[in-house]
């Protein structure tokens, strides 16, 4: 768990630094690109397509974790629009919740 945990660290920095250099040169007008690529039908645009639909399966699982009640849904969004930004951070958080068991950290610690 502390390498998993310690990947999440870095993930979270390296992401934040480059998003931060990402935002300052070209703004935070993204989705007009993201979708303007998928628009073009090429190999960017598979990308993006592909990237959208790991989005959506990873804000459906953070939503049915928490049993798509109201903080699920919030963090299912979340998840959805912050990618692995979020992610990393939320998974950081919920593995000290769940005291380290990959089990409630897979599936809740209510099931």
């Amino acid at each position: 768990m502390t390498s998993f945990r310690m990947f999440l660290v870095l993930v979270f920095t390296v992401l934040t630094i480059y998003t931060g250099v990402v935002a300052a040169n070209h703004g935070l007008n993204l989705l007009p690109v993201f979708f303007g690529d998928m628009a073009k039908l090429a190999w960017p645009g598979q990308f993006n397509l592909d990237f959208m639909f790991m989005l959506a399966l990873s804000g459906l699982w953070v939503a049915w974790r928490h049993r798509f009640g109201v903080a699920g849904t919030v963090l299912g969004l979340l998840a959805l629009f912050g990618g692995s930004l979020f992610l990393s951070a939320y998974l950081l958080v919920e593995s000290y919740r769940c005291n380290g068991n990959v089990r409630h950290l897979l599936i809740g610690p209510d099931r």
